[in-house]
Parts: structure tokens; sequence; C-alpha cells
């Protein structure tokens, strides 16, 4: 056994012992990892295939005319994909070598009670996700069994509600049922999605390249908004990555986790953002769960789609929009996991996700995306600083867990920039992301080393490795 194995089960010891926190928020071990990089894959592969990601690229395409063309899409979903690729890579680092999920992490630089409002911030936006994408799943689901029963059924909000009931009994079985569904998922996605590539190519070229491919376009704000959304949408989960790569398999080198994450979100998300501008491109249509069957003129053909975007929308929850909410309210309830992932998906059901995927809400929903990574831009950029740069990634892990210790209430630096940043992004919102993440960086680094340098708050102990 290695000397840093030896530490670190020292570590775990000494944190189910003190630590008052439910056992899934314990550092995980070598045996609770049942994630291989093959699985690894996979799994981003099935988040970044889904109707969610889609309807971001059909916004595009408002009201039949579009903003970018064709190569500016493209591009900003390039730069988009390898940004948010980078700092997947950077901030899994903790969680992957630790073993701690995200709302411990959090506790390195906002303390135990500032973790309370952070993780908040990643744990309303997902709910909301859950509800949308639940909502889609539910469309798609009633238009297969309308199929199926010849219209003698047609209710979306029961589709729905059963959808979320399913979601809710798979979620209960943790990270094992992850890992399966979407290694059976993405290989349907990418089966899928070049089915209905090919369609569109084929018989709604004309339409495609008058709408989106020979559009003028515009390379300024509306550009690099997109880019600012493309990010936002993936704000929040890169902002958790410890909560995934706590249960990847150990021994993975640093340069291969990082092509981990951008090869199957480069093919997947960059993909799918493709075929939603096309879809809308082609139909007018916003929501791809109607635009879908509208270019498929077959029944039997539009039910095997409908039905595949219900294991997309299954899928997509399963990784982003369940675990992270569900350790938080683990977090602050003190409620056991099982319990915490039943009350996620019953709060998704409130989120009324059928107000958000109307055809007048695309641009809302864009708002909603760049509105709250305004606030999580300012939450990974103080991560970063402190591990990296205030820290050298030397951490103790069981400091973070003594509720008694140097982390106990709050840290001023870290809300005080966190608020700094999120206010100057609201200055230009369509850039929220990239103006919050830079300000609160800066801002957070000249507090913790000059404004709050004799704080109360003690920031806990550096461990020499």
């Amino acid at each position: 056994m290695s000397k840093t194995k030896e530490i670190h089960d020292t570590e775990v010891t000494q944190i189910e012992l003190a630590s008052g926190l439910d056992e899934s928020l314990h550092p995980n071990t070598e045996k609770d990892r049942a994630v291989k990089p093959r699985d690894y894959v996979f799994m981003w592969m099935g988040d970044g295939v889904n109707i969610g990601n889609m309807t971001l690229g059909a916004s595009v395409i408002i009201a039949g005319v579009a903003t970018l063309n064709i190569f500016q899409t493209m591009l900003a979903a390039l730069i988009s994909i390898g940004i948010i690729s980078t700092i997947f890579a950077l901030n899994d680092r903790l969680g992957y070598k630790s073993g701690i999920p995200y709302v411990v992490q959090l506790r390195m630089s906002f303390g135990i009670k500032g973790t309370v409002i952070s993780s908040l911030l990643r744990g309303i936006p997902a709910i909301v996700w859950y509800g949308i994408q639940s909502w889609i799943g539910g469309t798609a689901l009633n238009e297969f069994i309308k199929i199926v029963t010849n219209g003698s059924f047609d209710n979306v909000f029961v589709c729905f509600v059963a959808l979320q009931l399913v979601q809710i009994v798979i979620s209960l079985f943790g990270f094992h049922a992850i890992k399966w569904v979407e290694t059976v998922a993405a290989v349907i996605f990418m089966i899928g999605l070049i089915y209905v590539f090919g369609i569109l190519v084929t018989s709604y070229g004309t339409e495609i390249t008058q709408t989106w491919v020979q559009a003028e376009g515009n390379w300024g704000l509306p550009f690099l908004a997109l880019i600012m959304v493309f990010l936002g949408n993936y704000a929040g989960i890169f902002v958790s990555a410890a909560d995934y790569s706590r249960e990847l398999k150990s021994g993975i080198s640093d340069k291969k986790r990082g092509a981990l994450y951008f090869l199957p979100i480069t093919f997947s998300y960059g993909f799918v953002i493709v075929i939603g501008a096309m879809l809308a491109a082609a139909t007018g249509i916003t929501n791809p769960a109607i635009a879908l069957p509208v270019v498929i003129d077959n029944p039997y053909i539009s039910a095997g789609v409908s039905l595949f975007i219900v294991i997309t929308v299954i899928a997509t929850n399963m990784v982003a929009n369940v675990v992270p909410p569900a350790y938080v309210i683990t977090l602050l309830t003190k409620l056991k996991y099982k319990v915490s992932v039943t009350i996620t998906g019953l709060l998704a059901l409130c989120a009324f996700p059928w107000l958000l995927v109307q055809e007048s809400s695309a641009a809302g929903l864009n708002m909603f995306v760049l509105i709250y990574s305004a606030f999580l831009g300012p939450v990974i950029s103080i991560l970063l600083v402190e591990y990296y740069i205030l820290r050298k990634q030397r951490v103790n892990t069981a400091d973070l867990y003594n509720e008694e210790g140097s982390y106990a209430g709050y840290n001023p630096a870290g809300l005080l920039a966190m608020f700094i940043g999120a206010a100057a992004a609201f200055i230009e919102v369509e850039l929220a992301w990239i103006i919050g993440v830079v300000v609160a960086g800066i801002a957070y680094y000249l507090l913790s080393k000059y404004a709050f340098k004799g704080s109360s708050f003690k920031k806990g102990t550096i461990f020499e490795k």
C-alpha cells in the first residue's frame, strides 16, 4: 500500500468517526469507485446527446430567421467545448484525488455555513433543468403512446409525471445504475442522430440552406453571446466536476482525464447543437420533441424517434440533474441519499417546465442559462484560484469534514468575491459567464491575500503530501 493511499484511508476513517454527514458525502475510496474510463466516455456522450442541448442549437433560429450562420454556430460550439473540457479537467482534480463531492469541496473557499448559499446556486438550476428535460421527455412519450394507440391517448401531463416517477426509481440505485443506463443509451443516441441528420440533409436541404447556411450572421455580440449560452449550459456540470470524478477508477493521468471530457463532449454536444439548428431551420419549430416527428413522415419510425427522445432525457437527467442537487439536499438536511434523490425528482415536478419550453420561451430559456451562469462563473473561478494558486493543490481532506474546525462559519472573501463577480456579470448579461469568471477570480485572490488575511476564518491547514 502506498504512503498516499495510507494517508487517504486514515483520513476517511477519521471522517467516518467525526463527520455528521451522510455516508454518501464521505470521500470515495478505491473500492467505492465503479466507473471505468470507457464508461466515463459513454456517460458524457449520453449527457451531450439530449433534447435540451438540441433546443439550445434551435435557438439560433428564431421565427424562421437565423441570427448566426452555420460556420458561426459551429465555431461558437467548438470554442465553448474547448473551454468546457479544460475547466472540467482542472476542476475534477480534487474530487479525483481525494474522493470528495462538490458540496464538500465548496467548504474550502466558502466555509461550512457559506457553502449553503453557493451549493444552492448549483442545485436549483439542476432541478429546473431536470423538470425541463422531463417535460420534453413526457411530450415525446405522449407522441409515442399516441402513435401506438392510434390517437386514443393524448395527455402530456400524465406522461410527464409517469416519466418522472420512473427516473426517481432509477436514481435510487445511484451511480451503478447511471453507468449502465449511459452505456446502453449512448449507442442508441448516435444511431438515432445519424439517421435524423441524413433525413434533414436529403429532404430539407433547401430550407436549411436558405434559412441557416446562407444567413449573413453576426460576428458581434450575438456570436459571443451564443458561446456564453453554450458554456452556461455546462456551467453547472463542470463546477461540480468532483461529483463525477470521485466515481472514476484511480490511476488515470490528468491529460487522459482531459481527453475523457473533450472527445465525447465534442462529438455529442457539437453534433446535437448542429442538428437542433437544422431542425429549427427546416420546420420553424424550436421544440425538438415536436419538430422531429414533423420531419419523419412515417408513424413507426416517428414512434421509435419519440422513444429515443425519452431515453436521452433519462440518461441526461441521471448525470447532470440528479446527483448534484441530491448531494445539496443531503448536505443541508442531513437526509439519506435515497431520500434526497426522491425529493429532487418531486421538486422537478413543481418547476413548471411546460412554461419554459414553449415556442415563445426559447429566448427566455437562453436568458435563464445566462442568469444562473452569472453566479456559477464566479464560483468555478473561486474554486480554481483557491486550489491551484492559493493552496498549490494541497488540501487536508479531513479538515473539510470537521463541523467545529477551522472551516466553520463563513469565508467573507469567498462570498464577497462571488457577489462582486455576479454583479459585474449583470452589467452585460449576454457575456455573464466570462465576466463573472475574470472579475471574481481577481477579486478572490486580492481579498484572500490582503483584505481578509487576518480574518477569523482560518481556511484549514495545508496538507503536505
